[in-house]
């Protein structure tokens, strides 16, 4: 369990840097860069009491030993200047390991303040390396203010959501564990470490307990040190743990995590997993992954030895995990809802696929599970390479609760799911290794449903949305009517004073209804500056918004709405819906809104009027029909794929209408052969 003291000295390292170092990225580099450097002059100074040798700090590296840099009477610039030099030569220093070296790899100093830097060191000396649990939990909360690269779809898996898949999978002492995008190695540590529980006595669980280590949020159990493994078992433990990532950031990050839980020689390597082939021919007894769900501008050009024939990340990343598995392989994957129900080709290949040979349950995630970074809804795919293929069914569980609210602080609440689904589909499994298969009415979970996988594969599309199969579908549901104002927060736009310049002079967007004559926002005709959000003159919202035009000439024609996709203002003739992501989808909104413009405009309008607006409060009492999230964004795709067609069919018609104008004034023009002429006559 993470001491107080401990998460001040890294709050207070990371309030020290936020000044010259912004980036959250960036600032826990430089601690983890800083800890390693403090870490190595302790292990040192540790083997001189014993008798030893310093191996690290030796020779011409002698002069940089920690205590030569914090000694005092060195100035400001002196301290600068020899801790830049230092970390900028660490990984030429040949008394440092392998991983060490790697640690150190492009290391630099951002930022030449001798105060912030001396001030900084002062705090990083309070740290002591004793490689304990406690050391590796103090780094996975510095690691926890990552967040996300959402540009990247990737967003950093909440612990606890983690541990519950790994309860899942049950990695075994004797089995090899891969994470093929591992990012800080979270999976890998949290299964290293169920794996020690699972070998340890309960008098060493019970000290351990008494410890405060730290306890699991889903079964409170606590850590463990592994007592009942032996000196191999516990070196042949260690080797069978292996991480990929394609950012060096986080090769680096996930070695010094896994160093820091015991790890001395940790496998994790830099590696593309979509277009390398150079480890395609390893496989793995248990994966834990969640893979990016966004694929780069332009796609991904993964080689040809995938079964899917795809070029999004999401695809090609579920695809790679389940042909990786041993013959008794088991995963847990993290996927964005279009991996359940999007009907291009490849996404039902994939889950045709799954269904076939590898997938035996899905459990759905409430959709603020990863905010305060996305309020994107994702499921998790539970795969068993040799029990699939002896069952009929598929098991579907359903997290609402996962013991914290779905705001943006993400607070404990009481209501947790996450025990109920982990019993029930514990039991589940457990009918399917003793039984072979699990008959819809043989057993009933209270949090989810038993589908025959015939009904999966009925219509060709492999839908993997527990509502599809439930008493209620799609087509035919009445789904209860709710107003906006339960369901959206609204806030109202407003324009700059003009007479102060620098309000207008940003490059932030100024959206007006004469901007919205497109579906999405991405820039303005007129943009205004930091100064003028911070004034409150103007209205920042994030992308995902939807705007809506509410007092315009235009709106006796249509009414025009959007949906942002960069942090834009807006003025005081819009107003910005934002929905809660934990009940309804931003594009859903959209289209019940676009799909019901008429209605709206007959309705919201005040008569009499030269320029029309909307009566007050109408968008706050406007009600919308709310089928389950999952449910929502299947008819979104649906949707999507009906105005798909009507584009391409009406680039048909434009090319036929441009053939009939050029066949009317060949003839008008008299460009018509003899030839063609005896055809037209003759019926041809």
């Amino acid at each position: 369990m993470l001491d107080t003291v401990t998460k001040r000295r890294i709050d207070t390292a990371r309030d020290i840097l936020v000044g010259k170092v912004p980036d959250p990225k960036s600032q826990v580099e430089q601690i983890t860069i800083a800890l390693i450097y403090k870490f190595m002059d302790d292990m040192d100074a540790d083997a001189e009491e014993l008798g030893g040798k310093r191996k690290f700090f030796k020779g011409d590296f002698a002069r940089y030993g920690w205590a030569k840099l914090m000694r005092s009477g060195l100035g400001g610039h002196e301290t600068l200047n020899l801790y830049a030099e230092a970390i900028g030569k660490m990984p030429e220093n040949p008394g440092i390991p392998l991983l060490f070296r790697d640690i150190f790899k492009n290391a630099y100093l951002p930022y030449r303040d001798p105060e912030t830097l001396k001030s900084f060191l002062k705090i990083i000396d309070e740290f002591e390396y004793d490689h304990s649990e406690r050391l590796g939990d103090a780094f996975e909360y510095l690691l926890s203010v990552l967040g996300s690269q959402g540009e990247a779809g990737q967003f950093r898996t909440p612990r606890h959501i983690i541990d519950f898949m790994v309860q899942v999978a049950n990695p075994k002492k004797n089995e090899t564990v891969l994470d093929p995008a591992c990012g800080t190695a979270g999976f890998l540590i949290s299964a290293y470490k169920h794996i020690l529980r699972a070998n340890s006595s309960p008098d060493a669980i019970a000290r351990n307990a008494g410890n405060g280590e730290a306890a699991l949020h889903t079964s409170k159990i606590p850590a463990a040190k592994g007592d009942l493994l032996t000196p191999d078992e516990k070196k042949k433990l260690a080797d069978n743990f292996r991480g990929y990532d394609i950012s060096p950031d986080m090769v680096r990050l996930s070695l010094v995590n896994m160093y820091l839980h015991g790890f001395t020689d940790p496998h994790i390597a830099e590696y593309d997993t979509l277009t390398s082939q150079d480890k395609w021919n390893e496989t793995a007894d248990i994966i834990l992954a969640n893979p990016p769900f966004m694929s780069p501008k332009g796609g991904i050009k993964p080689h040809t030895r995938f079964s899917v024939q795809s070029k999004r990340s999401e695809v090609l990343f579920v695809d790679y995990m389940a042909e990786h598995l041993t013959p008794g392989g088991r995963a847990g994957i993290i996927v964005p809802e279009g991996i359940i129900f999007q009907s291009q080709t490849a996404y039902k290949t994939l889950r045709k696929m799954l269904v076939d040979e590898y997938l035996v349950a899905v459990v759905s995630l409430p959709a603020g599970v990863f905010q305060p970074y996305s309020g994107v809804k994702t499921s998790i795919l539970l795969l068993d390479k040799s029990l699939a293929k002896q069952s009929d069914t598929v098991g579907f569980f359903k997290v609402e609760n996962d013991g914290f609210n779905l705001g943006a602080q993400r607070r404990p609440i009481d209501r947790n799911d996450l025990p109920q689904v982990l019993a029930e589909m514990g039991e589940y499994l457990r009918r399917l290794r003793a039984k072979g298969s699990v008959a819809a009415d043989d057993f009933t979970p209270t949090r989810g449903l038993i589908v025959a996988k015939e009904k999966i594969a009925a219509n060709g599309d492999f839908n993997l949305s527990a509502e599809r199969y439930g008493e209620k579908h799609v087509s035919t549901a009445a789904w209860p009517l709710v107003a906006l104002g339960e369901v959206t927060s609204r806030l109202s736009g407003g324009t700059p004073s003009k007479q102060n310049e620098a309000f207008w002079k940003g490059s932030i967007p100024w959206v007006s209804p004469k901007d919205m004559k497109s579906d999405e926002i991405y820039d303005a005709e007129d943009h205004v500056s930091d100064e003028a959000v911070k004034e409150r003159s103007v209205t920042l919202v994030p992308p995902g918004t939807l705007l809506c035009v509410v007092r315009s000439g235009i709106l006796k024609h249509t009414l025009p709405i959007a949906i942002t996709r960069r942090e834009v203002c807006f003025n005081q003739d819009i107003i910005a819906l934002t929905p809660d992501p934990s009940r309804l989808d931003v594009q859903f909104l959209f289209r019940m809104l676009q799909g019901k413009n008429d209605d709206i405009l007959a309705r919201g309008i005040k008569p009499g009027v030269t320029v029309q607006s909307f009566h007050n409060g109408f968008f706050t009492t406007f009600e919308i029909p709310l089928p389950p999230l999952a449910v929502q964004q299947e008819i979104v795709a649906e949707i999507e794929a009906y105005q798909k067609v009507i584009g391409t069919l009406q680039s048909q018609i434009a090319a036929y209408e441009a053939r009939i104008r050029g066949a009317v004034d060949k003839v008008w023009n008299g460009d018509v052969s003899d030839d063609e002429a005896a055809s037209s006559t003759n019926g041809g």
